[in-house]
C-alpha cells in the first residue's frame, strides 16, 4: 500500500483550496489510470477526513500518523480502510466521533476541536459553535425530495438494500453516495438537502401570483415553488449564463413550464432596471451568494481553507443584493432572504441592513439547523411591504 501513501501525499501537497476538491480529485484520478475503483475510494476518503480533522490535532507527528486518526476519527470503517488503522484501534466503540476522540485522548492524542476555525465569526442564533465544529467531522446524508410514485421509490431502494428514513411526507434521508442517479426515476425525485426542502414552509404561493427568484442559480428553490404551486408566473435571473441553462433543463426534466429567465447581476441596480422595466413582484426569493459555512461538512476543504476576509467581501454583496431587489417587491408582497451560512454577519446584520435601508417589516427568522438530522443548516428572514 505504499503506492497509496504516495498518492494521497502528492493530493495534500499540491491542492490549494482553489477548485471544489471533488473536481480536483476527479482530474487527478484522470491523470493516474492505473489507480482502480477501490485505490480511489481509500484517496477519497482520506483526502475527505485530512481536512475535516487535521487542524484540530495537535501533537507534532508525521503525516501518516495524521491521516490515521483523521480516518479514525471521521470513523471510517470501511473494510478497504481498516488496513490503514492500527490494529488496536480496529475493534474500538464507534458509534460517535465524540468516543473516538476520547479514545484517542485516553492514549495522549490531543485534538482541539476549536483549531478547525480559529476565528473570532459570530454565529446566528439558533446554533452552537461547539455543535457545529463537531458537525464538520461527520458526513451528511444524502436527502432526496419525492415528487411522485413513493411507494416504487422506496420498493426500489428495498430492492437494493439502500437503507432510508422519512423524515416527513417528501423527504427521504439516505447514506451519502447511495447510488441512486441509474436506480429510481429521474423525474420523481430531487436531490436536496432537508434543511433547503424545509424553506418552503415559510412560502404560501397562489396561482398566477408573479415570483421572482433573483439568485436562482440552477433552480433548486424555483422547482421546490412550482412543485408546491405549477401556476405561478416565475421569473428566474442570474449572472451566469450557464448555470441558467442547467435551470432550464433542470425544468423539462421535471415537466414545468420554462419560466422567463434573464441573464443579470442582481447586485447591480442598473441591470435590474434595465432587464425588469421596473416590473413588481408578488414575491421574491432572495437566495444570496454566501459563504456556505451552513454546508461545509459536505464540502470541508472550504473549512480548511477559509480566509476570515471573505465575509466582509460576501456581507456587503448580499446587503447590495437584497436592498436592490426588495424595490422590485409590490406592496403587500413578501421577500424571502436566504443563505446556507450560520454566519451571523451573512445572517442577522444583513438583515438589520435591509430593515435600515428599504420600507420591509421583518416577520420573522429563523436559523434552519440541520446538525440533528444530519443535514445542512440554512438561515432564512422572511419581509413583507
Amino acid at each position: 500500500m505504499r503506492y497509496i501513501w504516495q498518492h494521497i501525499d502528492t493530493i495534500i501537497s499540491s491542492y490549494n483550496g482553489g477548485v471544489p476538491l471533488t473536481h480536483y480529485l476527479k482530474n487527478y484520478y484522470k491523470l493516474q489510470p492505473k489507480l482502480g475503483s477501490r485505490d480511489r475510494k481509500i484517496l477519497s476518503e482520506m483526502a475527505y477526513s485530512w481536512y475535516r480533522c487535521e487542524k484540530g490535532i495537535v501533537s507534532d507527528i508525521s503525516f501518516e500518523e495524521k491521516m490515521r486518526i483523521c480516518l479514525f476519527i471521521c470513523n471510517n470503517r470501511q473494510k478497504y480502510i481498516l488496513s490503514f488503522l492500527p490494529l488496536d484501534w480496529e475493534d474500538t466503540d464507534t458509534s460517535s466521533t465524540e468516543k473516538n476522540l476520547q479514545y484517542l485522548a485516553a492514549k495522549d492524542i490531543d485534538f482541539d476541536i476549536e483549531r478547525l476555525f480559529p476565528f473570532s465569526e459570530s454565529l446566528s442564533n439558533g446554533i452552537s459553535k461547539n455543535d457545529w465544529l463537531h458537525s464538520m467531522l461527520v458526513q451528511p446524508d444524502l436527502f432526496i425530495r419525492v415528487r411522485k410514485n413513493t411507494q416504487k421509490i422506496t420498493a426500489l431502494l428495498e430492492e437494493q438494500n439502500i437503507p432510508y428514513k422519512f423524515l416527513n411526507e417528501h423527504c427521504l434521508a439516505l447514506p451519502n453516495g447511495a447510488a441512486i442517479d441509474k436506480l429510481l426515476p429521474e423525474d420523481s425525485y430531487v436531490i436536496q438537502d432537508a434543511s433547503s426542502q424545509a424553506t418552503s414552509g415559510y412560502f404560501d404561493p397562489k396561482p398566477k401570483q408573479e415570483w421572482y427568484d433573483c439568485c436562482s442559480g440552477a433552480g433548486g428553490k424555483s422547482l421546490l415553488l412550482k412543485d408546491i404551486e405549477p401556476a405561478v408566473n416565475l421569473t428566474v435571473s442570474d449572472k451566469r449564463e450557464s448555470i441558467l441553462h442547467n435551470l432550464k433543463e433542470r425544468f423539462k426534466q421535471y415537466r414545468h413550464q420554462l419560466p422567463k429567465s434573464i441573464v443579470l447581476d442582481a447586485a447591480d441596480k442598473q441591470q435590474l432596471a434595465v432587464n425588469l422595466l421596473g416590473k413588481k413582484f408578488d414575491n421574491i426569493i432572495c437566495d444570496v451568494p454566501c459563504s456556505g459555512s451552513g454546508t461545509w461538512a459536505r464540502t470541508p476543504e472550504q473549512l480548511y481553507f477559509f480566509e476570515e476576509k471573505i465575509v466582509d467581501t460576501i456581507s456587503a454583496l448580499q446587503k447590495q443584493i437584497a436592498t436592490n431587489v426588495a424595490s422590485c417587491l409590490k406592496e403587500g408582497g413578501k421577500l424571502f432572504y436566504i443563505t446556507c451560512s450560520v454566519f451571523e454577519r451573512e445572517n442577522d446584520e444583513v438583515v438589520h441592513h435591509i430593515l435600515k435601508n428599504t420600507n420591509l417589516q421583518l416577520e420573522q427568522k429563523q436559523l434552519i439547523n440541520g446538525i440533528d438530522k444530519k443535514a445542512d443548516s440554512m438561515f432564512i428572514a422572511v419581509f413583507s411591504k
